[in-house]
């Protein structure tokens, strides 16, 4: 991500210059902007009422002035290339500013702001704007959306502070048109002058002012440190090499009238990448956080005077392109981390010249099984790693030392492995549990026999991870079947761990639950329905004292409710059923819920 690319700077600079700074409280005299114009960031107070009046511009209100401007500062540029366009506006993080940006060229018809930021800045930020906050903070309440704007467009920057005391502030232009057009971005035809625009340098550059004229028969230079323009001594040619900030002057004496042309050059000291220590960090730490290494950086340096970006090439940390997010992603492994240290008034004095490792030492992955199952009849397993790293120490709870250890016993066992390197620990702890598993067991098996919808659930009082089939069908995880048919069928469990499988023969039928036995030829006889799926049924009736009632077979209509032609009393009853299974032994029907209703 592009946190920033500064190219042009509006240059704050105080102490003895403020006397002949280019300041404009008033809109109509708004201090043109273009390539490399420094601009003294201050205010105090305004002149008239540029808002003639008005309640409110946009974000902006009316303060306790009755105006909407208390302390401003008007600036105005034209576009000389077409892109995303944005500024940053640098100042004390003590101090609360706003800003409203006009797409105008006439003070008299500004309309709405395009960019408007009246937030306070409870924050502390050191930067209000359009685009990205050139620190990396993608989460600040001053920054507006970038702006697309196309070649000639008219601009007028409004910056109000609503206290009578400030410090001042820098102007940063950025944007993709700065790197299109570095030297064009922003039109200096608007600036009228001999001398060309105000002019913004390193103090480690010299800065060549060029006057020359044709026709021109002397040429006389001035500066202004603050206490008025003062000849300068010796200097009468076209060109006045200058290594001062200053306000600059050359008078022209030509055959016809003379020329006067004022400059201010305003140079900016030239920021020192402090030498960075190295860096070695865990992977399981994921992001790195390189705002940390700002102090280092820095070093004597004002975090307010100078702003600090990493990035990934030599190349990008010169041009201040392509800056790393302050949350850096880690990966294992040494890389190479370029840094930039730009100085916030002008972003054309930096300095690139220092980069740090950061190593990322790989924290033990965790690759192995956490939770491993073995049958109660087994001699036991390996738990850990199955190999070892030689970087890797490893610690049991046990006090073995090795990858992996041999256990038997369920329970938990806890493991730390260890990555010592580049002087660094990384450690993982793991916790490995046991589960042993007993052979699976149907302890009962429900059985709903309902005519229209047979409902089987298949119960086991073992403990463990199973899985259940009914007949030949597919397993499910579910111990419950509906829908199933009367007849003989087979029940299993399988124990998913690989411990067994068990399977049980069980009968579902179909029966009434009562049966009224009064002559009126309707559910007269009770009888079984499905007994014609099973070999040789023979069904017995009793009553609660186990005394034998009735016994019939499969062909038989039922039971009619009578012993020895007597009529029998409406309770419940009970029955047992037996049958020839497949290798042709007489059995019992288990499971099966053998009692019914007589009622009369």
């Amino acid at each position: 991500m592009k946190y920033w690319s500064l190219v042009l700077a509006v240059v704050a600079f105080f102490g003895s210059h403020c006397l002949s700074a280019q300041i404009s409280v008033d809109c109509g005299n708004a201090v043109p902007i273009c390539s490399n114009t420094p601009v003294n960031g201050g205010t105090q107070g305004y002149g008239i009422d540029d808002f003639n009046g008005a309640l409110s511009s946009g974000c902006l209100e009316q303060t306790v002035t009755g105006a909407i401007e208390s302390n401003s500062a008007w600036y105005r540029f034209r576009t000389g290339a077409s892109g995303q366009l944005g500024f940053n506006i640098g100042f004390d993080t003590s101090e609360d500013w706003d800003f409203a940006l006009y797409r105008a060229s006439d003070c008299n018809n500004l309309g709405d702001p395009v960019r408007c930021n009246f937030f306070d800045n409870q924050d502390q930020e050191a930067f209000m704007g359009v685009g990205e906050d050139p620190s990396g903070n993608t989460n600040s309440y001053l920054y507006e959306d970038w702006l697309q704007v196309t070649a000639g467009e008219d601009y007028y920057l409004f910056i109000n502070n609503f206290s009578n005391s400030n410090s001042g502030f820098s102007i940063q232009f950025s944007g993709q048109i700065f790197e299109t057009n570095p030297h064009d971005a922003l039109d200096c035809s608007i600036i009228n002058n001999l001398l060309g625009p105000p002019l913004a340098a390193c103090d480690s550059e010299t800065v060549i002012l060029d006057a020359t004229t044709t026709g021109a028969i002397s040429y006389s230079w001035y500066n202004d440190l603050g206490s008025g323009y003062q000849l300068i001594s010796g200097q009468t040619s076209a060109t006045l090499h200058v290594t001062q900030s200053a306000m600059y002057r050359v008078e022209i004496v030509t055959s016809g009238a003379n020329i006067i042309s004022d400059v201010q050059v305003a140079f900016t000291t030239a920021p020192i990448t402090f030498a960075l220590n190295d860096e070695v960090v865990c992977s399981d730490i994921t992001n790195f956080d390189l705002s940390t290494k700002d102090a280092e950086a820095l070093g004597t340096q004002s975090s307010s005077e100078y702003v600090v970006s990493y990035h990934s090439s030599s190349a990008d940390a010169t041009s201040g392109l392509n800056a790393l997010t302050v949350d850096h992603l880690v990966n294992p492994g040494s890389e190479t981390i370029f840094v930039r240290t730009t100085s916030s008034a002008n972003p054309n004095c930096f300095d690139a010249s220092t980069s740090f490792q950061l190593t990322v030492v790989e924290t033990p992955p965790i690759d192995f099984q956490t939770e491993v199952f073995i049958c109660e009849a087994s001699n036991g397993v390996a738990i850990g790693p199955a190999s070892s790293n030689p970087h890797f120490s490893y610690l049991w709870d046990t006090g073995e030392t090795t990858s992996s250890i041999f256990v038997s016993q369920a329970g938990t066992y806890s493991l730390t492995i260890t990555n010592n390197q580049a002087g660094l620990s990384c450690t993982t702890d793991a916790d490995i549990t046991l589960v042993v598993s007993e052979t699976p067991r149907i302890s009962e098996v429900i059985i709903d026999d309902l005519q229209a919808d047979n409902r089987v659930e298949i119960l086991t009082d073992v403990v463990g991870e199973f899985e259940y089939r009914l007949d030949n069908g597919e397993y499910q995880p579910s111990n419950v079947f509906t829908n199933v048919a009367p007849g003989m069928h087979s029940v299993s469990i399988n124990d998913l761990g690989g411990c067994g499988t068990v399977t049980e023969t069980i009968t579902v039928v179909g029966f009434p639950k009562f049966f009224t036995p009064n002559g009126d030829g309707s559910n007269d006889e009770w009888n079984i329905v499905g007994m014609s799926t099973l070999e040789n049924p023979v069904v017995q009736v009793f009553d609660r004292y186990g005394k034998l009632l009735k016994q019939f077979t499969g062909d038989s209509p039922g039971w009619d409710g009578t012993f020895l032609g007597r009529q029998l009393p409406a309770t419940d009853y009970w029955f047992k059923l037996t049958y020839t299974d497949m290798n042709g032994q007489v059995v019992e029907a288990k499971y099966l819920s053998n009692h019914f209703s007589l009622r009369r």
